[in-house]
This record gives structure tokens, C-alpha cells and sequence, in this order.
């Protein structure tokens, strides 16, 4: 069963860094491409960053220079690295994939939330002082 446990998330003053962790199981990695998105109340669900299963990434403007995003293949485990936070970078924060086989990276590089098949329960980031 492909299950994705996200933590990292918590409160933090503006100007502030968290680190988000995604660990997979069930599935490897290696065969995906994944990603980050987010979701603040009364909003839509948008793509912060995603990563191929090459490498490849494609980052909101939004967040552009200030998160990035990682994976580790060994450990089975996706990363956020949020730094200079913002209180409108307060959400929920989810990871998520497609097989590379279901859609390629052209395709999914827009980081759609509906083009990416498996979610996690997400963590929730406050950014407030």
C-alpha cells in the first residue's frame, strides 16, 4: 500500500526556516516524480515545487528562491526547505506523486495538484509573530 507520512511543520515567526519531511512507503521513489503543494483555508490547492524523477524541478514564483525541494532515494523520503518564511506561506502543506509511466515530467512539471495521483495526510506551517 503506498502511504506518504509528512511532518516538519509547526509554528514559526516571519523571516523564520522549517523543514518539511515526506517519508514513502510501499512504493520507491525512484520511479516518481513528486511534489509539494499547499493549501490555506477558503483556497485552492497549488503546486509549490515538484521534482522530476530525473531531477528536473519546476518552483512557484511565489516561493521561488526562498524553498527548495529534495529527495533521497535511500531513506524513501521528500524534503521541503522553507526558508525567509512569509505568514502568507501559512497552509497545509502536502506531498505527493505520479508514476513516471503514468505521466511524464512534461506534463506534470506544472506542478498541477491534479495531475499527481498519490497524497499524504499533510503538516500543517503557521507563520506568524
Amino acid at each position: 500500500q503506498l502511504q506518504f507520512v509528512e511532518s516538519g511543520g509547526g509554528l514559526v515567526q516571519p523571516g523564520g526556516s522549517l523543514r518539511l519531511s515526506c517519508v514513502a512507503s510501499g512504493f520507491s521513489l525512484d520511479y516518481y516524480h513528486i511534489g509539494w503543494f499547499r493549501q490555506a483555508p477558503g483556497k485552492e490547492r497549488e503546486g509549490v515545487s515538484c521534482l522530476s524523477s530525473g531531477d528536473s524541478t519546476s518552483t512557484a514564483d511565489s516561493v521561488k528562491g526562498r524553498f527548495t525541494i529534495s529527495r533521497d532515494n535511500v531513506a524513501n523520503t521528500v524534503y521541503l526547505q522553507m526558508d525567509s518564511l512569509k505568514p502568507e506561506d501559512k497552509a497545509r502543506y502536502y506531498c505527493a506523486a505520479v508514476h513516471v509511466t503514468h505521466s511524464a515530467w512534461p506534463i506534470v512539471s506544472s506542478c498541477a495538484h491534479n495531475r499527481y495521483d498519490y497524497w499524504g495526510q499533510g503538516t500543517q506551517v503557521t507563520v506568524s509573530s
